[in-house]
């Protein structure tokens, strides 16, 4: 081995609380790096990869088919900026029941002749495509369960006409929930209704401003009010990647952290060695070591633990992303669970490349040293740093002990703020996690709309074989379902019963998207349950809804406007009133009065009641009492909301804690490798203060009280600093999932948390100090006094 490996090597193995502290540090900033960035890229890779393969639809418009003509929709794809066009093709939107079994609920079906090639090309993921009438190809994603040879059946259509599942498919951009050939259409399209469906694509589609303006190209010669709905590629991609984006912004401000943490504690830790090494440097230098071996050798013993922690890093990204991706499942046949290598190899080589330059910066001041002046320099601080504050202290009444260590950092004024910024950091970090977890909270309580006191469930939907109410079968009699008003008048007609609503849940199309929507129909005042409003208003008369950001974003809508949900008896008309907050579902949910849905006549047996009993009430008894009325009804009542929060809250809370207890770690041990050092620069004045009589316990406490000062005061900044970061980071957590947040949400610090927050640095910087206190301690004195 050379004699600059030695050195390196020599330095690595007795640096061992530096050499921790660079390796954790590195360690922390890689895998938050690489699991964000990880997140990234295969958040959009599998969507990405799809929609080039299959030629997605940029833009597919659904068209009144009695306002246009085929022949009219035609011509548009000469519009300006069309690339290619695919239609028109009719479309419908019906109720099916598979195999008999129900409740159905409403797709939309379009006739097509072929998968396509050029515009939105279907693909076939099992079986082949419809051939004739008769034949059906249901797509993935939609609410029946594809089962090849399986019989799906209409019967509210005309004759009944039952299709045979012969193919299952799925297009890119979600374009229909089933396929049949075009001679079909007509048995699946009651008079008067229907509507044909146009997909576009445009030369330059990348933002939503100029997926607008394409869309003004192709309406802009149809007639007005022709176009019904349309959807954008961009908001198929958002809600595809919506899982894994979530995450992005969370994980680029522990990134950040991370980074910015490594830089300090690596330049802290290689100056601290440059400073307490400059008698060995000196040593060095006269065995004929040049500068630049020098510069090296210090960027050696910084760069070792730097890539053990970069690989241990990488393997704690990949890990930490396991249950981060296992959030979504297989995308268009692409594992979820990939981790493109490219990402490992741009965050390794970066953040060695950080530490190097950071080290080199450190190191520098050791090459210039001359060899004289750095044999003649001794290890300790000059004499005369610190000494006004020494002597201002000493006049405090505190004991000694204590007034000796709040003195000492201004004696090493430059290695106190070093620690100080690991502490800030540190702070930074747990008052961010603190403000995280409340706003998770808060997330979780408007998903979950828990604030009634009791509430009786809506009974599960009936999906067996032989469909509700019917005569056949071998098994038990089937229980009919509770009536919802004759469950409302026993909680109704109980003393003890505050407020009450019942929320009827029932499945619509919109216009232009696919899939079904949630329709939550109330029956009575439910402003008080838990729903939280981003903006507009609650529900005030029939005829209004409020929805979710999602709703609005996918639709294209906005407060003010109507929206039609159709697949129920009748197309009913909402007028949006206000946005809440919601992410069930995705976001696709209408909520209205009951009465709005009367002309449609909908199922609402999925009824569930929620209460708010009387103040002085005992809930449990209440719970007891109501249950022995609605026993011959068949349901339940129980204590509590119904408490739907979700995994992936859990998955961020237990992520942010544990990259939060990192880097507390790392701002810990950035604290300890400061205290040491500085504890062994004074060992000798230890040994005189031992001297002259200072206990054990007073020198724990003289070395604890040098980073009192240094921690409120990180503390104190860090505080602020988390809540800022908190106000920028939840906000883009919102919008990457295309959910706008109340200020309830963002604004979840109170004034009561604010000072333990701010305490929490100086918590940190003890925890650091703890060790080399216990060393100083124990060190006898006759050791200390004969130490150089």
């Amino acid at each position: 081995m050379s004699a600059l490996g030695t050195v390196v090597r020599s330095g690595v193995g007795r640096r061992r609380v530096q050499t921790l502290v660079i390796g954790l540090a590195t360690m922390m900033a890689v895998a938050a790096s690489v699991l964000g960035g990880s997140l990234l890229v295969v958040s959009g890779a599998p969507f990405d990869d799809a929609f080039a393969g299959q030629h997605g639809a940029h833009l597919s418009f659904r068209f009144d088919a009695g306002k246009v003509s085929a022949e009219q929709l035609s011509r548009s794809e000469d519009a300006e900026g069309v690339s290619g066009a695919a239609g028109p093709f009719r479309t419908a939107t019906v109720t099916p029941r598979s195999d008999g079994a129900g409740p159905g609920w409403p797709i939309t079906v379009v006739g097509r002749g072929d998968p396509g090639r050029e515009v939105d090309e279907v693909t076939l993921l099992d079986g082949r495509w419809p051939a004739h009438s008769g034949e059906i190809a249901l797509s993935a994603d939609s609410s029946l369960i594809p089962t090849m040879g399986m019989e799906v059946v209409f019967p509210d259509l005309p004759g009944g006409p039952t299709l045979t599942v012969v193919g299952v498919a799925r297009s890119v951009t979600q374009t229909a929930d089933a396929w049949v050939v075009p001679s079909q259409m007509p048995a699946l399209t009651e008079p008067g209704s229907g509507g044909y469906q146009m997909l576009y694509r445009f030369t330059d589609a990348g933002t939503a401003a100029r997926i607008t303006a394409g869309a003004g190209a192709v309406t802009r010669s149809l007639p007005q009010g022709a176009a019904v709905g349309r959807q954008s590629w961009l908001t198929v991609k958002q809600t595809v990647e919506r899982d894994t984006a979530l995450y992005v912004p969370f994980l680029m401000a522990f990134g950040a952290l991370g980074l910015v943490m490594s830089v300090l504690i690596v330049g802290n830790v290689v100056a601290s060695a440059v400073g307490t090494g400059t008698r060995r440097i000196g040593i060095l230098k006269a065995l004929g070591f040049t500068p630049s071996q020098v510069v090296r050798a210090y960027v050696g013993q910084a760069l070792i633990p730097a890539a053990v922690g970069t690989a241990l890093g990488v393997l704690a990204g990949h890990l930490l992303a396991v249950p981060v991706l296992a959030e979504t499942e297989e995308v268009y046949g692409t594992s979820s669970l990939a981790i493109a290598p490219w990402v490992d190899l741009a965050v390794s080589a970066g953040v060695l490349g950080l530490v190097a330059a950071t080290a080199w910066a450190g190191a520098w001041r050791a090459g210039r040293l001359r060899t004289v002046d750095a044999l003649a320099v001794g290890r300790n601080a000059p004499a005369g740093r610190g000494r006004w504050v020494a002597r201002l202290a000493g006049r405090l009444p505190l004991p000694q002990p204590i007034a000796l260590g709040l003195a000492r950092p201004f004696a090493r004024p430059a290695r106190a703020l070093a620690m100080g910024a690991a502490v800030l950091f540190g702070a930074v970090a747990v008052t961010f996690t603190v403000g995280t977890g409340a706003s998770l909270g808060q997330v979780t309580k408007a998903r979950a709309h828990d604030a009634a006191d009791v509430t009786v469930p809506a009974p599960p939907p009936d999906f067996g074989p032989q469909g509700p109410g019917s005569a056949r079968g071998s098994g038990p009699e089937r229980q009919p379902k509770a009536d919802p008003a004759a469950v409302a008048a026993v909680i109704g007609a109980d003393t003890a019963t505050g407020k009450h609503y019942s929320a009827a849940k029932v499945r619509a199309t919109v216009s232009g998207l696919t899939g079904t929507v949630d329709v939550i129909a109330f029956t009575g005042d439910a402003s008080w349950g838990g729903y939280t409003m981003v903006s507009g208003r609650w529900i005030g008369r029939p005829g209004e809804a409020v929805v979710p950001t999602p709703f609005l974003a996918a639709t294209g809508t906005r407060i003010g406007d109507t929206v039609t949900l159709n697949g129920l008896a009748a197309p009913v008309t909402v007028r949006i009133v206000g946005e809440v907050l919601d992410p069930r579902n995705d976001g696709m949910q209408v909520f209205t009065d009951a009465s709005t849905l009367e002309a449609a006549h909908p199922d609402l047996t999925e009824t569930s009641h929620h209460i708010a009993v009387r103040p002085g009430t005992d809930v449990s008894g209440y719970v007891d009492a109501l249950n022995r009325d609605l026993q011959p009804l068949g349901v339940t009542a129980r204590t509590g909301g119904l408490g739907n929060g979700g995994d992936m809250v859990v998955t961020l809370n237990a992520l942010s804690v544990t990259l939060t207890l990192m880097l507390v770690a790392v701002a810990a041990l950035g604290v300890l490798n400061g205290v040491l050092l500085d504890t062994r620069e004074r060992v000798r004045e230890l040994g005189v203060h031992k001297a002259l009589g200072m206990t054990p316990r007073q020198t724990i406490a003289m070395v604890i009280t040098s980073v009192v000062v240094t921690g409120l005061v990180a503390g104190a900044l860090g505080v602020p600093l988390g809540v800022a970061l908190h106000g920028r980071v939840i906000p883009a957590m919102g919008d990457s999932v295309g959910l706008r947040l109340p200020d309830s949400v963002i604004a979840v610090y109170h004034a009561a948390e604010l000072l333990p927050l701010a305490l929490g640095g100086l918590l940190i910087a003890a925890l650091g100090a703890l060790l080399p206190a216990g060393w100083a301690a124990r060190t006898r004195t006759a050791t200390a006094l004969r130490t150089e």
